[in-house]
């Protein structure tokens, strides 16, 4: 007579008896002499993510200069002008009141642009305000027979002014001229750009620079657009 086997019980993989426990994991290592793997820092640990105060101040960066507007200091501004001996920068412009632009004149088209009525001489004050906003502050020169008006007067009065201490300036209607007032505290001096008038000036008229006769506006000047 033959022995009869034991029929094979099926296996449940979900039997505690077949899961591994923890702590003998842990032993086989312990046993083995390797040791249990330590859980990793946090990946997104907030303080290990945020930037120390002084980060930038071991890089090397500069503020790009990209635009230099052209206009008059807003009348809530303090402003200083540049005290360098290289400004004012007086020279000619083209002026058109409406669109409220400044044209930049070659020299060599002044005597051709004679008796042009939108033809000015101004003085160009490269200015900052308090916030570090960078500026010209253009203002209008006495004409041919050195008459000035008391607005161009007043102006050029404030812009040597600001040259020394922080100043703000707004129009007086019944004076017909620019009230002008000095700062009561001392304020901190102003920061320069390290740029030569020339490169500044390229910044501000890059699109604002008449160099021939066959310019846009000196077209539209004349009649032929």
């Amino acid at each position: 007579m033959s022995e009869r086997r034991p029929t094979p019980q099926p296996v449940d993989p979900l039997a505690d008896d077949l899961i591994p426990d923890p702590r003998d994991v842990d032993a086989s290592f312990a046993h083995n002499g390797v040791p249990p793997l330590e859980p990793g820092p946090d990946l997104f640990d907030v303080e290990a993510l945020r930037l120390p105060p002084d980060y930038t101040v071991g890089l090397a960066v500069k503020k790009a200069l990209l635009t230099i507007p052209v206009r008059k200091p807003a009348k809530e501004w303090f402003v200083r002008t540049h005290p360098g001996s290289d400004y004012p920068l007086a020279t000619t412009f083209v002026e058109m009141k409406e669109s409220n632009e400044l044209y930049l004149v070659h020299p060599s088209l002044r005597d051709l642009l004679d008796g042009e009525s939108t033809l000015t001489t101004q003085a160009l004050f490269l200015t900052v305000n308090r916030q570090g906003v960078l500026f010209f502050w253009p203002v209008r020169l006495p004409g041919p027979d050195g008459r000035v008006s008391p607005w161009s007067k007043s102006a050029l009065e404030a812009a040597h002014l600001a040259t020394r201490s922080w100043v703000r300036i707004a129009a007086n209607q019944s004076l017909g001229a620019y009230t002008v007032w000095q700062a009561d505290l001392p304020l901190p001096e102003p920061e320069w750009p390290d740029l030569a008038m020339k490169d500044l000036l390229r910044i501000a008229f890059k699109d604002f620079y008449i160099q021939t006769l066959d310019h846009p506006i000196l077209r539209q000047l004349r009649g032929e657009v």
